[in-house]
Formats: C-alpha cells, structure tokens, sequence
C-alpha cells in the first residue's frame, strides 16, 4: 500500500522501474531525509530505535544504498581492494573470507581480484583499484612492485601472508618459522632423524620461515640437516607428486613435510599410488590446515595457520590506518600458528 492506501501499481512491461529513494525512506519511516542519511552511513548520530526503523523501512521498500553515489558525493571511497594470488586455494579463500567479516562490520565493501599468482596481472589489478579511488589495499603480492606503487599513490596498504623486502607498508604474518619448528620437532620426537621436507619456494617471507623453521627444530637437537632431503618443487600438486617421486627413490626417508596445502595434495597422491601404510611406513604431515586433512584416512597432522583471523587482522590494522588511528611506522604482525597432531604421524619404523 501506498501512503494514501492505494495499492501500488505494477510497472507496465518494458517500463523502467523506479527505485526508492532516501525520502520514499523517510517517508516509510516516518523521519527527515538528512535522518535517514545518518541512520544509513556509520558518520552522524542516530540513535539506535531510529537506526532500526530506518532499516526496517528501507528493506521493506527494497531501498538500496547507492555506494557509488555516496562516494562521488563525499570524495572518498567505502570500498578496499583485497588482491590475492589463487582464489581455488582454500588457505585464500580463508583469508578472504576474514578480510569480508571485518569490512562489512565497518561497513565497508570488499573488492576482490585474483591474479593468479602473476606479476603483470596483479600490477593491472592495482591499476584498476587506484582508477576505483579506494583508501586501502590488502594484497598478498608476487612482487614488492605491487605495494610500493599503491604507496607512491596515497593508498594504504597491507601485505598478507608475506614480506617482500623493505616496501614499508604494514604486514600481517603467520610466524611461519615458529610453526614449521614446532611441527619438525614432533616428527623428531617421535624418533624420525631422515625427514623430508616438500617446497615450492625460499623467496618469500612463506617459504624461507618454514625452511628456517625444519633447520632450527635440527639444531635444537643436535642433528645435522641433510640437503639432499630438501626437495624444492614448483606450486603444483602434479609437480609436488613427481618431486615426492624422486625423493623417496633416491632417499631413505621415514617421515614428508610437505610446506604448503597443494604441495600435500601431491605428496599424498604418490604416498597412496605407492601403498605406503601411514604412519607404518612413512609418516606424513604438512603445514596450512584445510578441510580435506581432516577428511582423509588417516587425517594428517598439519600447522593451523588461524587463516580466518589473519584476515581479519589484515581488515583491522588496514582500517586503523585509514582512520589516521596509528603512528607513521610500519606495523609487523604475527600470527601464532598451532600444531595439530592427528594420526598421519607415528613413530620412525625401525629397521
């Protein structure tokens, strides 16, 4: 009904629909259109009764907040851009789904892009972000290039997941170091001194963290590390299947670290194609928990990287900064990670 009573008349075919607008709001709620403006934004004062009947009116009449307008309107932007490298890759998609649940509390949006781990694709994502005016960027980046020019254009910006050299933006880390340590030390409590260890890569933050980690659990026990049981592969399960191949015919080995959640699917893959009981024969664990190492039999032990809260952290610190709430100096976060002991790892076999 229509405020007269009058039942409200369908649009003729092919006719352009009106949408509501804020005064067809403050009418349906009974307040100033300048009301409704502040019930609707986070700026301005409207008390909690006015803000939910606001909203109840503006569902109700199927208002929807112009975001685009508001923006053109006070010359800054709700949105952030969230640029990460593999959308199909659960530790991602946790990530992002972190960085949303914080946004959208703020009541800001999310923009997200996925560059597939590409140089050239991330540096055109950056350039559409900086043509959308957004005031912030979360960004797992492949290159310090990425960061450094959204810096050189006023946005602010978060690195995730990684550290690409000195670009002084702020950064949100999993202490990778402290979880491969942890995870390395219970495979040699259980007796393994031949461990394999599963790589893609030393470059990035990730990578070197989990080496340094699989060296220092070594160290604090006295065991010497056997480079040829480092075996460096490409970011590829396929790659990762052919990599475990070739370690476990060259090597005598009793236990696979595998550094990452694909590099696992891979080393599981030729584990299974071999028969190889776990933990009998060969245990098995990995670093970043996703769902599937729950599921399969055994269930493996693995390093939770709390990959949900690391995106949120990532919103939070990125949202201090666009509210001028911290000092200058870049901000370094850790993340402390937790081992999780399931029944992929048994004691070293004996000879």
């Amino acid at each position: 009904m229509n405020p007269r009573g009058q039942q409200a008349r369908s649009p003729r075919p092919g006719a352009a629909v009106k949408r509501p607008t804020v005064q067809d709001v403050a009418r349906e709620a009974g307040v100033s259109p300048s009301t409704v403006s502040r019930a609707l934004h986070t700026r301005g004062y409207a008390s909690p009764d006015v803000r939910d009947r606001v909203r109840a009116a503006a569902e109700k009449i199927g208002y929807v907040l112009d975001h685009n307008a508001r923006n053109l309107r006070s010359r800054t932007s709700t949105s952030i851009g969230v640029l990460i490298s593999d959308l199909r890759n659960p530790f991602y998609a946790d990530l992002a789904a972190g960085i949303e649940q914080e946004l959208r509390a703020a009541e800001y949006q999310m923009v997200l892009v996925n560059d597939n781990g590409e140089p050239a694709e991330e540096m055109r994502a950056a350039e559409t972000l900086l043509a959308m005016r957004v005031p912030g960027v979360i960004v797992t980046p492949v290159t310090a290039a990425c960061p450094r020019v959204l810096q050189e254009n006023g946005v602010h910006v978060v690195c995730a997941d990684r550290e690409l050299g000195r670009s002084g933006s702020d950064v949100v880390l999993s202490d990778n170091k402290a979880g491969a340590r942890a995870l390395t030390e219970h495979l040699i409590g259980l007796g393994h001194t031949r461990i394999g260890l599963l790589i893609d890569e030393t470059k990035w933050s990730t990578g070197a963290g989990r080496l340094a980690g699989f060296r220092a659990a070594h160290a604090d026990h006295g065991l010497a590390v056997d480079e040829d049981l480092i075996a460096f592969t490409s970011f590829d399960a396929d790659a990762a299947q052919q990599t475990t191949r070739r370690l476990l015919n060259e090597q005598d080995v009793t236990a696979v670290i595998s550094a990452n959640n694909v590099l696992a699917q891979g080393a599981l893959a030729e584990i299974k194609e071999r028969r190889l009981k776990v933990p009998r024969q060969l245990s098995l664990a990995a670093y970043d928990d996703v769902p599937w190492m729950s599921l399969v039999q055994p269930a493996l032990t693995t390093v939770d990287q709390h990959t949900v809260e690391l995106g949120r952290n990532c919103a939070r610190l990125l949202l201090a900064r666009i509210r001028g709430e911290l000092p200058a100096r870049r901000r370094i976060l850790r993340v402390a990670p937790r081992l999780v002991v399931r029944g992929s790892t048994g004691p070293a076999p004996t000879a």
